[in-house]
């Protein structure tokens, strides 16, 4: 799924459990984390470009070092020291990991049938041993669609009725003017049905 997706799963599952705007930055981002991994694909762009022997790291390494329990531990043990709430956040990191391993199993295949992306659970300590699911659906699908705006209706009517939401992390200020217009958009959704 995408990282916006990916975002958003993380910040619906686990805002209602964090109590401050550091940790639940922090369990959003080790929700993003394993896609790290995947940074291999700049050196592959960069020797391209270079015109140097062209190298295979993205394909070698994403889902290899960032999609298993070795990441999922290590995101979750870095995101407890930076954690006010060291064994909430912990918990809530691990498995917002696994919670992206998930979605990206569901839905992360290529354009054709046989082009899956599987995991490798206990990467990279065993490269042989991969989750993959057949009927795993294009990362650009409907499926996929469907459940960001679903994510996307939940964070805006929680962000009209807590007050907060995701900008937050960014900026307060601009949050306060963006829950403000959605809680101005919700009383007038609920004057017009009257």
């Amino acid at each position: 799924m995408s990282p916006i997706t990916h975002f958003m799963a993380g910040w619906v599952g686990f805002e209602a459990i964090l109590r401050n705007r550091r940790d639940r930055a922090i369990v959003c981002l080790a929700g993003l984390a394993p896609d790290l991994d995947g940074a291999g694909i700049l050196i592959d762009l960069f020797n391209q470009l270079a015109g140097w022997p062209e190298t295979n790291f993205y394909q070698a390494w994403h889902r290899l070092y960032g999609h298993g329990i070795t990441a999922a531990l290590v995101f979750a043990l870095i995101a407890a020291l930076l954690a006010h709430d060291r064994l909430r956040v912990a918990a809530a990191a691990f498995i917002n990991v696994h919670l992206h391993f998930l979605c990206d199993l569901l839905g992360s295949r290529g354009s054709t049938p046989d082009d899956l992306w599987g995991l490798y659970y206990l990467g990279p300590w065993n490269a042989h041993t991969e989750i993959v699911w057949r009927g795993q659906w294009e990362l650009v699908s409907w499926q996929n669609m469907l459940i960001s705006i679903v994510l996307m209706g939940i964070l805006l009517e929680r962000a009209s009725r807590k007050g907060y939401s995701p900008l937050g992390l960014v900026s307060q200020r601009a949050d306060r003017g963006f829950v403000d217009v959605l809680r101005r958009w919700r009383q007038h959704c609920q004057t017009a049905r009257k």
